[in-house]
């Protein structure tokens, strides 16, 4: 028997066994059951440009409707609005002024998810992935086939750049270089016009919210026009399950927003859920999260002068017992929480200070 082979199996053997009995709780150890039970108070929870959507989302929880379906009404009313330009109708467009939305639905008892990417055209991609989960075989759809898909289920088409919205891109598109062609309004005394970025800064934009519904059971849903002046067919974490949202009926859900690329790289969404099922506060599990990214985020370009990213994510997360929490990288964040008495902003938990700005 060659005694070195069998002891390197072995070694692997109990490697892996001891990731399996984090990951996967073995059998005998307790963690939450998977039937749910009813409840006497609903919770919805949401990212700071929420409050419209949370205050929605509890009305129709107490009316006795399914986490599911609030949080997508919630969302809808965003979605709807041509003065945030952070989701739907309105969104600030792609790098050619394209509009290209994204979403993500999940439903705890069910454990099903759909999701759309890079759809154009539709103001309410939250709808659209809903109807992926419920009339398709697949969990994401993507682009021309995501709205062929949406036509085909009777969702119309319209122009979703608005005027504000697409001024904001023609200011984006005439302060990229002082070299190209594009310019903004000027003189003719003016020198070295057309370098003007920092005005016109690209920006992350996403509203997550989150369900916990009278019969105890959990949904959620992201929703975003994703960054904002991004290269056509840019997809971030909010469609991607398991970055940008997860749920699990028996533990709980978490969601996102901010750099997209930050939360696709973690998986951060599930790493929430799975830090809160070893027994982890919501905002113990999303401060954990965050903590997770500033290990892994090891380009000079993304950190600041003390080796920090220089970026920031946020992350909400409730659990089944009905408790919540939200963190981020950075002070000064913001989320929405309605347990019945209306809907109000508290602040996230954060690793580090904003330095003042002097």
């Amino acid at each position: 028997m060659n005694l070195t082979l069998s002891r390197r199996h072995f070694l692997k053997a109990a490697t892996l066994a001891g990731v399996g009995s984090v990951l996967f709780p073995r059998e005998g150890m307790s963690y939450a059951s998977s039937q749910t039970e009813k409840t006497s108070k609903a919770l919805a929870i949401s990212s700071a440009n929420g409050i419209r959507a949370t205050e929605k989302a509890m009305q129709l929880m107490r009316d006795g409707k399914d986490a599911l379906d609030a949080v997508i009404a919630g969302v809808n009313i965003v979605e709807d609005d041509p003065n945030d330009m952070s989701v739907g109708l309105g969104g600030l467009p792609n790098a050619d002024g394209d509009v290209e939305l994204d979403a993500s639905v999940m439903h705890g008892p069910s454990h099903r998810a759909g999701a759309v990417a890079a759809l154009r055209n539709i103001k309410n991609p939250s709808k659209v992935a809903r109807a992926v989960m419920e009339r398709t075989d697949h969990v994401l759809l993507v682009g021309e086939g995501a709205l062929r898909f949406a036509k085909m289920h009777g969702f119309v088409e319209e122009n979703l750049l608005t005027d504000e919205s697409r001024e904001e891109w023609v200011k984006w598109k005439e302060s990229l270089s002082k070299e190209d062609d594009y310019l903004p309004p000027h003189s003719i005394d003016d020198l070295n016009i057309g370098e003007r970025i920092k005005k016109a800064l690209q920006t992350y934009g996403t509203i997550n919210c989150l369900g916990l519904d009278l019969q105890g059971n959990i949904s959620g849903v992201t929703t975003t026009s994703g960054l904002a002046y991004k290269i056509p067919g840019r997809v971030g974490d909010s469609p991607i399950i398991g970055a940008g949202l997860y749920v699990d009926n028996a533990v709980g859900a978490a969601g996102s927003t901010g750099r997209g690329e930050a939360n696709l790289a973690n998986c951060s969404s599930v790493m929430i859920v799975e830090y809160m099922r070893q027994g982890k506060s919501p905002e113990e599990a999303c401060l954990l999260a965050c903590r997770r990214i500033v290990e892994h985020t090891k380009e000079k370009r993304l950190l600041d002068g003390s080796g920090r990213p220089n970026f920031d994510v946020k992350f909400y997360a409730i659990s089944r017992k009905g408790e919540h929490g939200s963190a981020s990288i950075w002070s000064n964040g913001k989320y929405v929480v309605n347990d019945g008495g209306g809907s109000r902003l508290l602040d996230c938990a954060f690793l580090y200070e904003r330095p003042s700005k002097k």
